[in-house]
């Protein structure tokens, strides 16, 4: 039975009550990524102790479930929704330097070339054409279960939603490898634990260019009793008629053994992309200026292994033929 992550629970609830210092430390209005990113840095040490306690303890040691849920956070004055992630908006940087904050305390944040421009921080926000796709920015379907950026060699390590204005009807949905395996079989956990998976590519990384499989992966690594996972329900295929199962069942033990969470207007989760998968339940947007706007950072703990796909934060990475 899923359970339903808030401020009561063990899991991943933590209320901050220091709304007025976050909201001071935070306003100031920058253009430049690079910038951006030095200015947050320096006002992470401004940060309340129990928040910067809580991230830096989850980051060493992610909780079991792999997520964790701050709220409670300032997010200021908002103008209306965007109609599209890259439209312009008369807000400050406030959330933005928020948000980066946070995200230094757990590594290297960094933008992906085709998702927004490389932006490292990006606005999620429902948009009419791609209402029924598998993107960040649908709505009338359920967003898949998937790792973020399986396909790429470079995916974050961690990653970031800040909901600037919630939908009671979209639902954040995570579900942690550790809460699956106890009810798969040994011989699929074998099989999980084999390259015999192959992963297509998301088609915002695609930029008009023909779809690629790419070579056969594991979809578990690592230990036995604590594996990395690596799943995309509409991506991931398996290379044989057992795989295929194998990654079957594992969506199924994901899917019946899941978290979800209803964000409201100042909730922060954190999600382990090597230990959970994501994804949203259907909603139905208004497109009045008052639909559900997230913000989305992403974390490596190593960015020194992009250096050759990578321009100053924004990786590079091309996908397709």
């Amino acid at each position: 039975m899923q359970r339903i992550l808030g401020p009561s629970s063990s899991a991943c609830g933590a209320y901050i009550p220091h709304a007025g210092t976050l909201r001071s430390m935070c306003s100031a209005l920058y253009v430049d990524d690079e910038a951006l990113v030095r200015s947050a840095a320096q006002r992470t040490a401004l940060l309340p102790v129990g928040l910067r306690d809580r991230v830096e303890a989850f980051g060493a040691h992610p909780e079991p479930l792999g997520c964790l849920l701050l709220r409670g956070l300032p997010v200021g004055h908002l103008p209306p929704t965007p109609v599209e992630p890259t439209t312009p908006t008369t807000k400050d940087d406030a959330s933005e330097l928020l948000l980066l904050s946070v995200a230094n305390l757990l590594g290297e944040p960094v933008g992906y070339q085709p998702e927004h421009g490389g932006d490292v921080v990006q606005n999620i926000v429902p948009v009419r054409s791609s209402s029924v796709r598998q993107t960040s920015t649908s709505s009338r379907v359920e967003l898949m279960f998937h790792t973020e950026a399986a396909f790429h060699p470079h995916r974050p390590r961690f990653l970031l939603l800040l909901c600037l204005r919630g939908d009671p009807q979209a639902r954040t949905t995570v579900a942690s490898i550790n809460a699956a395996l106890p009810h798969l079989s040994s011989p699929v956990i074998e099989t999980l634990f084999q390259p015999r998976f192959r992963c297509a590519v998301d088609e915002s990384y695609l930029h008009g260019r023909n779809n690629v499989l790419g070579a056969p992966i594991a979809v578990l690594t690592g230990r036995h009793t604590n594996p990395a996972m690596v799943f995309d329900e509409d991506l991931m295929v398996g290379t044989d008629e057992a795989a295929d199962d194998a990654l079957r069942q594992l969506g199924e033990a994901l899917s019946a053994h899941h978290d979800g969470i209803v964000l409201e207007s100042g909730d922060l989760v954190i999600i382990d992309n090597d230990m959970v998968v994501h994804g949203r339940s259907p909603f139905a947007p208004r497109f009045d200026g008052t639909d559900r706007w997230l913000q989305r950072a992403f974390v490596v703990t190593n960015l020194a292994a992009s250096h050759n796909e990578r321009t100053g934060r924004m990786i590079t990475t091309v996908f397709g033929d």
